[in-house]
Formats: structure tokens, C-alpha cells, sequence
């Protein structure tokens, strides 16, 4: 079977699996575990508000559809801080690195880290506090790969460790994610992607944090007890997509292979099927100057998403961002500054800022 065959064979199974076992469920709204997961950490494709699975390239692809990755040119290295939900003091720093392998495809590794501050530690002894804080700390590392198989098909997958813990309670898991791109029309202008994410085996919380301490009736004995928790699930999800390039100007062909225009605006377009919680519709657009500027928009739609009761989620609503691209050599290296802001339906929505360097 040629590689071409086992892309669409991939394509084919991960859109009947959106279908047949990923379809909103309100009703399971909670009992998914590492909902971090869920949150995209980059700045550039966030401002989008998502809906770019089809178009995302390079580092911040890992987080929408792995394929997006193998359009990586040569070296690229992100580093990004999200004030996620702002008030809450939750805040997420992201570390990003990508390197071309020539003809074998694009590696990529990334490192978030999801921090809560401190919280004062309570007992039932003691429920007011004074006995010290303690600090979460959620982490998640992802090693993916990408390639390109044809002029028109790209296909990749990652791996991601994830570890949640506190002082005395922690849990650990395995999440992969796998995805396909496609690309058509004249000067590559429509783009199709589809990819499966979050999908692992179950896990749970364990540690000292679960014993409790009792003496034992009517003697002078202390008994130490281990309570079970659940295992969870991950919030599998499945993201279809796709895009359209709007070349307003003349188009030029780009020694990678790419194509470019003095004005380009692009029309994305998402739907997302969680396993968890309500599908999603995201819909989004960017403007483009020379690629060095770039203005994108987007919204996420939820049915009852702006209910006060029936909402699963405040991350529903407009999302807005921009990108500025300065070239620093003649070969091609570039430095980039990316901010994004979604709005939320509680709290004060959620800062990006992030700053990008290929070579």
C-alpha cells in the first residue's frame, strides 16, 4: 500500500470515528480528567479562535491538526505565556521547538505548564487555613512528527505525557493524536484537514493525599485508610476543517514551495465533535500584509453557549489576535511577535502573548 493510500485510509477512519463515537454529550460535561488539554496554549492560532485546523502551520499545527507541521521550513522555536481566564491567576507558559529533517519529515517538541498560584491548605481541623499553601501544577510534554507524502497530503502524530499534581496527590497519562491535511486549487488556495486528539488509556489520582487517619474503637490504636478514587477518561475530540486563500494582489511562488501575495485574507471554518461536552462550531478569518502583518478574528459557537445555566463552557464567543513578522537576514529567518484575546462568558477573558523565531 503507498503512503498516498494510507493517508486517505487514516482521513476515512478518523472522520467515520467523529460520527460514530465522538458526538457532543452534554450530559458527560465533567467527567472527562486533564481538561487542560483542551486549552490552546499559542497565541497566533487562538486568535482564530480554532477554526484554522485546516491552514495552522508549523509549531502552534500540534494543538489544532499534527499535519500542519510538516510545512515547517527549516527551525522554528516558540515561547508563549496565556493568562488563561483572567482574574483566576491561572496562568500557562508554553515552550515550542521544531526541526525539519530534510526529506524525513519535521520533528517537533513542546512543554506546557499550567500554574495556579497558591492556595492556602485546609482541613477539616482546620477550615479556615493559617497552616500553610500548597501549588498545583499541571504539566504536559508532546514529541510529534509530520510529513509531507505528496504535493497535496500531509499526515503526522503526537505523543504527550501528561502529569497533574500537589503536594501529596498526583496523576499521570498518555494522549496521542493523529491527523491528516489536504490541499487543492490553484496556488493551493483550498485546504482540508481532519484530526483525532486527546485519545488514550484511562488514569486516576493516587498518593498520601488519599489516606486518612482513624483510632480504632475502643482501643488505643491509629488505623490509616486509603481511599479509591475513579479512573477518567481524556477529552477525546475530533476537528474537521477547512480553509480558503483570498490572493488580492499578485501571487508569487516562495522558494519553500508556498505561495504569497502582497494582500491575502483567508476564511477558516471548524467543526468540532467532543466526546464530553457540546460540539462546537468555529468560524474565523485572517488579514495578511507581505506575511509581516497579520490581523485574524474568529467565533466559537456552542449551542446555549451564552446561557448562564445550560453553558458547559465559558470559552465560547469572539476571538481576536494579530501577528507581526519582521525579517532578520536575507535567508529567510524571521522574528515574530503574537498577541490574541478570546472573550469568555465568566470572568475577564483570556490573554496570549507569544514570540517566534525560525531560521
Amino acid at each position: 500500500m503507498t503512503m498516498k493510500k494510507i493517508t486517505y485510509t487514516i482521513a476515512l477512519a478518523l472522520a467515520l470515528t467523529s460520527f460514530d463515537a465522538f458526538s457532543g454529550n452534554e450530559d458527560r460535561a465533567g467527567e472527562a480528567g486533564a481538561s487542560e488539554l483542551l486549552i490552546n496554549p499559542w497565541a497566533r492560532s487562538s486568535g482564530w479562535g480554532g477554526a484554522n485546523t485546516a491552514s495552522a502551520r508549523g509549531l502552534e499545527a500540534m494543538n489544532l491538526n499534527i499535519a500542519g507541521l510538516a510545512f515547517t521550513n527549516n527551525t522554528e522555536i516558540i515561547f508563549s505565556n496565556t493568562r488563561w481566564l483572567s482574574g483566576t491567576d491561572i496562568n500557562l507558559l508554553s515552550f515550542g521547538f521544531a526541526k525539519k529533517l530534510g526529506n524525513a519529515g519535521v520533528m517537533g517538541l513542546t512543554v506546557t505548564r499550567m500554574s495556579f498560584g497558591e492556595i492556602e491548605i485546609t482541613t477539616a481541623d482546620l477550615p479556615d487555613g493559617g497552616i500553610g499553601s500548597y501549588e498545583p501544577n499541571y504539566l504536559n510534554i508532546g514529541l510529534a512528527y509530520s510529513k509531507q507524502f505528496s504535493n497535496s497530503i500531509s499526515g503526522g502524530l503526537v505523543v504527550r505525557i501528561i502529569t497533574e499534581s500537589t503536594a501529596d496527590v498526583s496523576a499521570s497519562g498518555v494522549s496521542i493524536d493523529a491527523g491528516v491535511a489536504y490541499k487543492t486549487a490553484k496556488y493551493d488556495a483550498f485546504k482540508f484537514g481532519i484530526t483525532l486528539r486527546n485519545v488514550g488509556p484511562t488514569t486516576k489520582y493516587s498518593g498520601n493525599g488519599l489516606a486518612i487517619q482513624a483510632d480504632k474503637q475502643n482501643t488505643d490504636q491509629t488505623l490509616t485508610f486509603e481511599r479509591r478514587t475513579n479512573d477518567f477518561e481524556l477529552p477525546s475530540l475530533v476537528n474537521i476543517g477547512a480553509s480558503y486563500d483570498f490572493f488580492l494582489t499578485e501571487v508569487e511562488e516562495k522558494e519553500d514551495g508556498s505561495f504569497m501575495a502582497e494582500h491575502r485574507v483567508t476564511a477558516s471554518g471548524t467543526f468540532t465533535s467532543n466526546s464530553f461536552t457540546k460540539d462546537q462550531i468555529r468560524v474565523g478569518g485572517e488579514y495578511a500584509f507581505q506575511n509581516k502583518f497579520m490581523f485574524r478574528a474568529g467565533y466559537v459557537f456552542e449551542n446555549d453557549g451564552a446561557d448562564e445555566v445550560e453553558s458547559t463552557t465559558t470559552t465560547v464567543g469572539p476571538t481576536m489576535g494579530a501577528s507581526l513578522e519582521v525579517p532578520t537576514n536575507e535567508t529567510g529567518s524571521t522574528i515574530g511577535l503574537d498577541y490574541s484575546y478570546r472573550f469568555t462568558r465568566a470572568f475577564n477573558g483570556t490573554h496570549s502573548i507569544g514570540l517566534r523565531l525560525t531560521f
